[in-house]
């Protein structure tokens, strides 16, 4: 990989993540290339704002942090189309970073330069809001966002009782009314996230594939779903008592599903293009180890 220019996206308040981010940016530059260096509580206006001083994008976006920044980067940049390399400085648990030795010794830049990686297409989730007009049948998009891992629907927190009701349509075909805490659309990226802790099953993240899992559902006949991810997945607020739904996006609130709402999710059209160094940790070793799986290994 040919590197005139790199963004580094650093956890916010992480003394250890800003203090390797100047590492960093010494190492790249003492090899001539450009370096933009950003906080993790950037916005899309920040990042434009960086990227416009340069005539081209960054060749790499190298992210130091947890999965929680990993996940704010690709979705802030998910209509750039830039490979992303992360490791896991400052953060929590790192489903979705590389082994930090290689940071630590700097060889990544020698697996970068020397094409030792691999580049993983990781499907990305879209999310559009659509405002309902019965005077009028054209329906108005409010909103788009995109995830990584998953978009969730739940009550919201000033309301008195958190149960809800939500249909789900997958291809225009209504699938189910879920009556409970609420429901997650998940990619399989994100199968080992919020979907987990609510039961679901692990999808291997090159699988094709979404899961759809209900929180805490009143009916013992719901069970999570994994469907193809050329699906379109429409959720409908049924509510009786006309009350909104508050929606999150891999863990942060973005936007209220009201009575009068739907939500369509799909595939984005651009993934996520996550790095994978050769002879990094395998998926399936670092579900042993993150999830401590014993049985007769040991």
């Amino acid at each position: 990989m040919k590197l005139s220019l790199v963004l580094i996206i650093y956890r916010s308040k992480s003394t250890i993540a800003e203090e390797q981010s100047y590492i960093c940016e010494n190492l790249l530059k003492d090899k001539n290339i450009s370096v933009i260096k950003l906080e993790s509580n950037f916005g899309l206006k920040t990042l434009k704002k960086y990227l416009d001083k340069y005539s081209v994008l960054p060749d790499l976006v190298l992210v130091l942090g947890g999965d929680g920044t990993v996940l704010k980067t690709s979705n802030e940049l998910a209509n750039f189309d830039i490979p992303i390399l992360s490791f896991n400085i400052g953060g929590n648990l790192g489903f979705l970073t590389q082994d930090k030795e290689f940071l630590l010794n700097k060889s990544f830049i020698d697996f970068l330069e020397k094409d030792n990686f691999n580049i993983e297409e990781r499907t990305m989730l879209q999310c559009s809001i659509y405002k309902i007009n019965l005077s009028n049948p054209q329906e108005s998009k409010i909103c788009k966002n995109y995830a990584l891992n998953d978009f969730y629907f739940k009550a919201l927190e000033n309301d008195v009782s958190p149960t809800n009701q939500i249909r789900i349509e997958i291809n225009h075909e209504m699938i189910n009314e879920y009556k409970g805490d609420g429901v997650i659309i998940s990619s399989a990226t994100g199968s080992t996230a919020y979907s987990m802790a609510a039961g679901g099953p692990i999808v291997h993240p090159l699988i094709n594939a979404f899961i759809i899992n209900a929180i805490c559902p009143m009916s013992l006949s719901s069970r999570p779903i994994v469907i193809p991810d050329n699906s379109k997945v429409i959720i409908r607020n049924i509510n009786k008592e006309q009350k909104g739904l508050q929606i999150w996006k891999d863990g942060t609130k973005c936007q209220i599903l009201n009575h009068n709402e739907y939500c369509e999710i799909i595939k984005a059209s651009k993934p996520a293009r996550m790095i994978s160094l050769k002879n990094s940790i395998s998926y399936y070793s670092s579900l042993i180890k993150k999830l401590e799986w014993r049985g007769n290994l040991s």
